[in-house]
């Protein structure tokens, strides 16, 4: 079982704007909630640990991770509101975010929550927001120091500045993760967000003399880069599709790498970090393939199994 921990919200936009008022249009998502929807639409068996709450939208979360096959008895559904981030344009078209997430049910997620979370788990997933805001970052933290040496303990920060705008609480998190995780994701955006100037190479090596066993940086459309403690280090180019939107693209490619790993036996430090170059180059393929179908259609649509017949390692993996 991979136990994704973190939040699941709404994103809310204005549909359209009348004399006094606005229709509102809202579409469930969160980084972890994509990624545990991804994991379970690519025959991974995830579980979701994450504030629920019991309001209109957190019935809808809840409901819509349940159709997926995703497992929810870890899940806590706090006395608190669904976080929800209001989405418009500026004057020059460019996005905006504004987000409500004062004491929302994501946030309030207490270290007693933790009893939930099975200590046979495989793997743990934990990022974006909720490592950085509390009482759910110490919490995830208590986790994280509870199943090193129990579980593949993997991150990607996913940082997002207008939710937290202080970097030091970011970068503090990522140094904190750099010696406990044994799986690191992050986007090149990530990195020149958080450490404006610093190459992606000296990121990586900074991460691996940490403790990290396999570090994984997504491109956009330059691809991916993936490097291990052992110093196998490989590339791998985007996937040539026509893009509608990124939204999601990351938390699908999270989603592939884990489902594949998953299905492989190789849930484990030290099967990552005995990766061989042929294996970890069709993990990377496939979680890269994943990714671009998301990017050709609206939202964070991540793809189902059926959708990636046609990948390399497919049949191997899911037709054995």
């Amino acid at each position: 079982m991979i136990v994704v921990c973190g939040e699941a919200l709404f994103d809310v936009f204005a549909a359209e704007e009348r004399a006094a008022a606005i229709d509102l249009s809202a579409c469930q998502g969160g980084s972890p909630f994509n990624l545990a929807t991804g994991v379970a639409r690519l025959g991974g068996t995830a579980s979701f640990f994450g504030g629920l709450s019991r309001d209109l939208f957190g019935r809808k979360l809840h409901a819509a991770l349940a159709a997926e096959g995703v497992d929810l008895s870890a899940a806590p559904r706090p006395d608190a509101p669904t976080a929800l981030v209001m989405v418009s344009v500026d004057d020059r078209g460019v996005p905006v975010y504004t987000f409500y997430g004062s004491g929302t049910a994501d946030r309030m997620v207490v270290q007693a929550d933790l009893e939930r979370v099975p200590a046979d788990a495989a793997a743990i997933h934990v990022g974006s927001y909720c490592m950085v805001v509390e009482p759910v970052a110490s919490t995830l933290r208590a986790l994280v120091e509870r199943q090193r040496g129990r579980s593949l303990i993997v991150y990607d920060p996913n940082v997002r500045l207008t939710i937290e705008p202080d970097v030091e609480a970011w970068r503090e998190s990522v140094r904190w993760m750099q010696r406990r995780a044994d799986v690191l994701k992050v986007s090149e955006e990530d990195i020149h967000a958080l450490y404006p100037g610093r190459r992606v190479d000296t990121f990586i090596a900074e991460s691996l003399d940490a403790g990290v066993a396999l570090v994984v940086v997504t491109w956009g459309e330059r691809g991916v880069v993936a490097v291990t403690r052992s110093q196998l280090a490989v590339e791998v180019p985007a996937v040539p599709v026509t893009v509608v939107d990124t939204v999601g693209a990351g938390d699908t490619f999270q989603a592939g790498l884990l489902a594949w790993l998953q299905r492989a036996g190789k849930l484990t430090r030290q099967a990552v970090e005995s990766l061989a170059q042929d294996e970890l180059l069709e993990a990377l393929r496939f979680a890269a393939r994943a990714a671009s179908i998301t990017c050709s259609r609206r939202g964070a649509d991540l793809p189902y199994t059926s959708e990636l017949a046609d990948t390399e390692g497919f049949e191997f993996f899911y037709k054995k």
